[in-house]
């Protein structure tokens, strides 16, 4: 990995970004800065797992890791990009012959085409309480461990498990899915869904919420009391659990849905 920002401060923003003394060696990179309580840190990979945990600290940090069998893991930069309400660190793959380069965007967007390239980038991440943390990544598990904000982790080909004090969203195409949430505050739709994968979603006893749920082979299950709008299908409901209010939506193709109160 070339070595860039060494100690580089933007003034009037107070992101810190310095190189970790293992960041000279090929295939590490380290990050360190700070985020306000309700700011975002967000993780998009491509191959590679995501894992969170709460920070040791009050800064957030991040590591990678880069290794391969055959490309070169110094063709896959980690771009770090702040913006208003957070900051967004990519790993961003040579693009193919013919299209317009990758990119890193604020919230994880932007291109990121690749060609057979097998570097896989692993990535650790500390996040303090209060902050909110996204993950996204394509061949790769998303984890997000006793977090203290909001989460958002996504995965294609990959499991995603999450637990917070703050609520939850969470899809993947292949792999399942939990949810653990301590708040149920949250305002307008919740989704969580799956193609090849079972969901389950732990959340807090004194839910309300408008709940719509939906598998093809697989089973339908509440620890909450239901009152069904409509017919009552053992593969799809619409209800209500307590007041309702705010929506929940669930779905899969392949596999159950589990709604749990905490044990």
């Amino acid at each position: 990995m070339r070595a860039v920002a060494v100690g580089f401060v933007m003034v009037g923003i107070g992101w810190l970004l310095q190189a970790d003394p293992l960041a000279a060696q090929q295939d590490q990179f380290h990050w360190r800065g700070r985020l306000a309580a309700g700011e975002t840190l967000t993780i998009r990979g491509v191959h590679g797992d995501i894992r969170a945990l709460p920070a040791l600290g009050g800064e957030a940090e991040v590591s990678a890791v880069k290794h391969a069998r055959r490309d070169d893991p110094e063709e896959v930069e980690i771009e770090v990009v702040p913006h208003d309400g957070g900051v967004t660190i990519c790993a961003v793959y040579p693009a193919p012959r013919r299209r317009a380069p990758n990119q890193c965007l604020p919230g994880g967007e932007g291109r990121n085409h690749t060609s057979n390239n097998d570097v896989q980038v692993d990535f650790t991440v500390r996040v303090p309480r209060g902050v909110h943390f996204t993950g996204k990544t394509v061949q790769g598990d998303v984890t997000a461990d006793s977090l203290g904000g909001n989460v958002e982790a996504h995965s294609v080909n990959g499991d995603v498990e999450v637990s917070t004090t703050g609520y939850a969203e969470a899809s993947s195409v292949n792999g399942t899915i939990r949810a653990t949430m301590g708040r149920a505050d949250w305002t307008g739709s919740l989704e969580f869904s799956s193609v090849n994968g079972g969901i389950t979603v732990v959340l807090p006893a004194d839910l309300s919420a408008a709940v719509e749920a939906s598998t093809v082979n697989g089973s339908l299950d509440s620890d909450f009391p239901l009152t069904v709008q409509g017919r009552f299908s053992a593969r799809r409901f619409r209800g209500t659990i307590g007041g309702g209010g705010r929506e929940l939506r669930l779905e899969t193709v392949n596999g159950s849905i589990r709604l749990r109160r905490p044990s």
